[in-house]
């Protein structure tokens, strides 16, 4: 079998947890690949003269060029699944000779049946030890989520919610971080990684997560594969990811106690009120959680908090400038107009991508495309549904020459209807990010002039530009829309041979004092 190639993603972590100063067996670990895979990865680098951080313009093909040239194969004696041979054992009738003329007629060139059982036999006497874990300051973080739930009643509907409580806890100091979140999704899960660590003000040089989906994709003994989002996340904050075992809670027993601790000293004080929202779930959670680290232990000098401050505080290393943005994986196929349709809106790329498959991550604000593992494009996220983000410099030069030339074309149209028109198509280019995003729009207005006349698309667009209406269903509207005819001008009686009402009036007087 050839010399297995591991993924772009797994080979950037092995350079830069190296660099970091972590143990091959460490970065076995935290990659999910066994040391001897670290170490082949390792050497084919230094052959290849590449380190820590690699090139810009090294992209994944070029890596794997440099990486692994020649494919050298394996030469490996077949190794059972322990596990299961030990289960068929306790199986009644099952016997070790059976069980290896089974493995014999699966792999006629493996063990012979002295060497079977041997290896059978080491592997059995390792299965029952304990290891007792000592942990240096600032080391590992171990995070999980505690088995119990809080309801959180909704105060209108009365509708209720189990809020999950999210559980951390560092290695050498005990130190607890808690916290309710809505759900073990990934912005939670990632979100409470990020408060927990800003709660520390450090980060350590590890965390050990469980087996959990939002962290881990897919669970494996020998190779777990961390979710993008995860994955980013460390390269963050520069840590390094060693999930457990599955079914191993040995492997984290720290959390394992620490989540006991919280539901017993803080989820069991709770278990009589009723919360409103997971805002007042957590005021009360921040008010046991202080209770809990300052409780001084029983077998030892301190408290928690005392112990982090003395021991490990200084040992974290500094939380970078910026706070960690979620942002989610998906994966794109360029259409052969340069653009790739994310959330029912449209975003382009360079037209050379046309045909090929992206990496897409998206964020509250924006969006990042990549290609191979590098980064090819930027954009704000659309607001509506269907809307396109288009940058100039993605289109070939021959679009963009018909793109001018119909501009220039629509205008010269516009001029032949008159200056309103002119003026009203301006405006909807100045309005628009881009101004081959007008021409759809301009050419239904011009168009109007076919099917009513020029006149009135003239007058129309008079009317529109008075009330700062651009836009093409509102010139429609308004040439649809008759113009209220003009009232005539009222006639001015007020002339000399017009009687006034004064002359109706009785005279007074002198004209009734002469007779």
């Amino acid at each position: 079998m050839g010399q297995e190639r591991l993924p772009v993603r797994k080979i950037r972590e092995v350079l830069r947890l190296k660099a970091e100063g972590y143990s091959d067996r460490q970065v076995g670990i935290a990659i999910g690949s066994a040391r001897s895979t670290v170490q082949e990865c390792i050497r084919r680098a230094r052959a290849a003269g590449i380190a820590w951080p690699l090139p810009a313009e090294l992209d994944e093909a070029a890596l794997h060029e440099r990486l692994y040239r020649r494919v050298v194969p394996l030469s490996r004696t077949p190794e059972p699944d322990f596990a299961q041979l030990h289960a068929e054992l306790r199986r009644r009738g099952v016997t070790r000779l059976l069980l290896w003329e089974e493995y014999r007629a699966e792999h006629p060139d493996g063990w012979q049946y002295s060497a079977f059982c041997e290896h059978y036999r080491q592997w059995r006497s390792r299965q029952e030890l304990v290891l007792r874990q000592e942990h240096r300051p600032g080391d590992k973080l171990f995070v999980d989520y505690a088995g119990q739930t809080v309801p959180v009643t909704d105060p209108h509907s009365g509708e209720v919610r189990k809020a999950q409580i999210f559980v951390a806890v560092l290695g050498a100091s005990n130190y607890t971080f808690a916290e309710a979140t809505w759900s073990q999704t990934l912005p939670d899960w990632l979100g409470s990684h990020v408060r927990a660590l800003q709660s520390f003000g450090g980060v350590p040089r590890a965390i050990v997560p469980d087996n959990l989906k939002s962290g881990v994709h897919k669970a494996h003994r020998y190779e777990p594969e961390l979710n993008p989002e995860y994955q980013d996340f460390a390269e963050h904050y520069g840590v390094a990811i060693l999930p457990t075992r599955v079914r191993k809670p040995r492997d984290k027993a720290k959390v394992e106690a620490g989540v006991l601790v919280v539901e017993r000293w803080i989820l069991a004080r709770l278990r009589h009120r009723v919360f409103f929202s997971i805002g007042e779930l957590n005021s009360h959670i921040r008010q046991l959680l202080e209770h809990l680290n300052t409780r001084a232990f029983k077998k030892a000098d301190g408290n928690r908090r005392s112990r982090f401050e003395s021991l490990e505080r200084a040992s974290l290393r500094p939380l970078p400038t910026r706070p960690y943005e979620f942002g989610e994986w998906r994966k794109a196929k360029v259409h052969p107009d340069y653009h790739i349709e994310v959330g029912r809106a449209y975003y382009s790329v360079p037209f050379a991508l046309i045909g090929e498959t992206v990496d897409v991550r998206l964020s509250a604000g924006g969006l990042e495309i990549f290609h191979h593992g590098r980064l090819i494009a930027t954009h704000a996220r659309a607001n509506e549904r269907g809307q396109r983000r288009t940058r100039r410099d993605h289109r070939p030069e021959r679009h963009i020459a018909v793109i001018d030339q119909t501009l220039d074309y629509t205008l010269r149209r516009a001029r032949a209807i008159g200056p309103a028109t002119v003026e009203l198509i301006q405006a909807q280019i100045r309005q628009r990010k881009h101004a081959e995003e007008a021409l759809r729009s301009a050419q239904g207005i011009l168009r109007l002039a076919k099917d009513f006349s020029a006149e009135r698309l003239e007058h129309t667009c008079q009317r529109a530009l008075a009330l700062k209406a651009y836009s093409y269903r509102a010139v429609r509207t308004l040439i649809q829309t008759p113009v209220p005819p003009t009232p005539p001008p009222s006639l001015d009686l007020s002339h000399e041979h017009v009687r006034g009402a004064d002359y109706f009036n009785p005279p007074t007087g002198d004209l009734f004092d002469a007779h």
